[in-house]
């Protein structure tokens, strides 16, 4: 059985009778057009084959090649559905022919995209093969459901290293991941390097994980080569500047500008940062340079805007706010995407909402007794008083859908009940051992869940019309993070049945899934990647 992920639409046995030893030695062959596939699929196999992957331009004695070929012979059309977050006016072809025979492993597509998502999946069979070493003579054809699949993680809460975001694009890469979202901005950290206003990254930012003289912020430079690093992976990113709430960060540096007019009765009642106020000549001035700068530093078609959480903000303010940063975005001659909440500011058919949260989904208790059974949220200070206002602070949320849906945007899908992988996991077939080391991960207000119900998210369950989805979207935001290795403890193995899913449109069957993702272990150990040994998949 091949552990690939996502799984290929359909599978066929070659003409031919075999197998090929996963072992190798192997090599890589393309023509000019594709040498820069080659060279990414190369970067992605080097780590786990050593000196077994050899040189393109090797003799072929006992290697067996990686044939990349523009090539649209047998391969099956895309229905593709949503936003192509390269910006063209339709999705590209990511669509394949991979075909295993006796000496060779080819991998056909129309678009160097497809001969690139052919080329991991390859890449899977080779690194992912079985107990006995061998790769069974077959073909396989695909290509994806959606168009954006996104990873979004979170530098401003925890910084994490250009280099660890390499290796974060590597894995979102195997897995067949598009956009690369990166939360540049919060309370916590402003972690990107603003030309035209220094304050923001000098003095560094101010988050609790920064070490005093570390620098925790990417340069200009850094960043282009971050964008780079992932073009050639077929990896779009997207730079997110969260306003006009989660300013706490700007607020450091700039701490001359006012507040926005807060609701009545509001102020003083519970602790939050006031979010901006955009009509503010010298607030707008700021942020017309922040978001100049950044879309100026910004390779692909989109930036997202926030727009999310706005505590203590009116909803005239509010809405005026949004209003200005999807213009001063759209002026800078860029895209706007935002949070669901952004709907309230009106909606149009070019708007992008990212649907993040209801209030069912929030799974809060009611009662004091009901908030008793949950020790997390108790430990986290929550109180009843507390909890009933964060309800009706997002009860607005309860119709942004509808609202986004209405007004003719495209919606994001990035649901908390089953995308947001800050959360726990539950705590059901866990060793003592393992209770412990992740017990202080994950938001405390996110009930810990299992991987089988990250597993059993369904995209389809929403019944949005799909000329009106943009796409899908993980995120890893990190509030309870300290370093690389939490981040990976919660991305993988989760990574996979969410890839699944944006692929192929669909959760995957369990049982036949687990034993897929369970060879997977092995791959992210030779990357040096921490993973959650769930107790309910059988790992080698």
């Amino acid at each position: 059985m091949n552990a690939v992920i996502p799984r290929p639409a359909e599978r066929s046995a070659a003409v031919e009778a075999g197998s090929l030893p996963a072992a190798g030695p192997w090599r890589i062959r393309a023509g000019e057009r594709l040498a820069p596939v080659a060279e990414a699929v190369r970067a992605l196999l080097a780590p786990h084959l050593g000196e077994r992957l050899l040189p393109g331009d090797a003799p072929a004695g006992p290697a067996t090649d990686i044939v990349l070929s523009l090539d649209a012979a047998g391969v099956p059309p895309g229905r593709t559905v949503g936003v192509a977050p390269g910006g063209g006016a339709e999705p590209a072809d990511e669509a394949y022919r991979l075909t295993v025979g006796p000496r060779s492993v080819i991998c056909r597509a129309r678009t160097s995209e497809g001969v690139f998502r052919a080329a991991t999946t390859a890449a899977q069979l080779i690194l992912t093969a079985p107990p006995d070493g061998l790769i069974g003579h077959q073909e396989l054809y695909d290509a994806p459901r959606f168009a954006w699949r996104g990873l979004l993680i979170d530098p401003a809460r925890c910084f994490v290293t250009a280099d660890e975001v390499r290796q974060i694009i590597d894995v979102a890469a195997l897995y067949k991941f598009n956009v690369l979202h990166l939360h540049l901005t919060d309370n916590e950290g402003w972690r990107l390097e603003i030309p035209s206003v220094p304050a923001l990254t000098s003095p560094p930012p101010t988050a609790q994980q920064d070490g005093p003289g570390e620098r925790r912020y990417y340069t200009t430079e850094e960043y282009r080569d971050l964008q780079v690093y992932a073009a050639r992976r077929h990896i779009t990113v997207v730079p997110e500047i969260d306003l006009p709430g989660h300013c706490a960060a700007l607020r450091t540096a700039l701490p001359e500008l006012p507040p926005s007019p807060a609701p009545p009765g509001l102020a003083g009642r519970f602790p939050f940062v006031p979010p901006l106020d955009l009509t503010d000549a010298d607030t707008h001035a700021a942020v017309s340079a922040v978001l100049a700068d950044v879309c100026a530093l910004t390779d692909g078609p989109f930036v997202h805007i926030g727009a999310d959480e706005a505590v203590g903000i009116t909803d005239e303010s509010f809405a005026a706010g949004v209003r200005e940063l999807r213009d001063l975005t759209r002026k800078s001659g860029k895209r706007p995407v935002a949070w669901q909440e952004s709907s309230r500011a009106g909606t149009g058919p070019d708007d992008i909402a990212q649907f993040w949260v209801d209030v069912p989904m929030m799974d809060l208790p009611d009662t004091a007794e009901e908030l008793a059974e949950r020790p997390r949220l108790v430990a986290a200070g929550m109180t009843v008083e507390f909890i009933r206002a964060l309800k009706k602070f997002f009860a607005p949320s309860d119709h942004d859908v509808e609202r986004i849906i209405d007004g003719g945007g495209r919606l994001l899908l990035s649901p908390q009940s089953h995308l947001y992988l800050d959360r726990g996991y539950a705590s059901e077939g866990m060793s003592a051992d393992q209770a412990a080391g992740t017990e202080r991960l994950g938001f405390p207000g996110y009930r810990p869940r299992s991987v089988r119900h990250t597993a059993s998210w369904d995209p389809a369950s929403y019944g949005i019309p799909e000329e009106q989805l943009a796409g899908v979207e993980a995120t890893l935001f990190a509030h309870t993070l300290r370093g690389m290795d939490d981040l990976t403890t919660l991305l993988l193995p989760r990574i996979g049945s969410l890839a699944e899913a944006a692929w192929s449109g669909r959760a995957p069957e369990w049982d036949e899934y687990r034993s897929r993702i369970a060879r997977h272990a092995r791959m992210w150990s030779e990357r040096g990647l921490v993973h959650f040994a769930a107790p309910e998949v059988p790992w080698p």
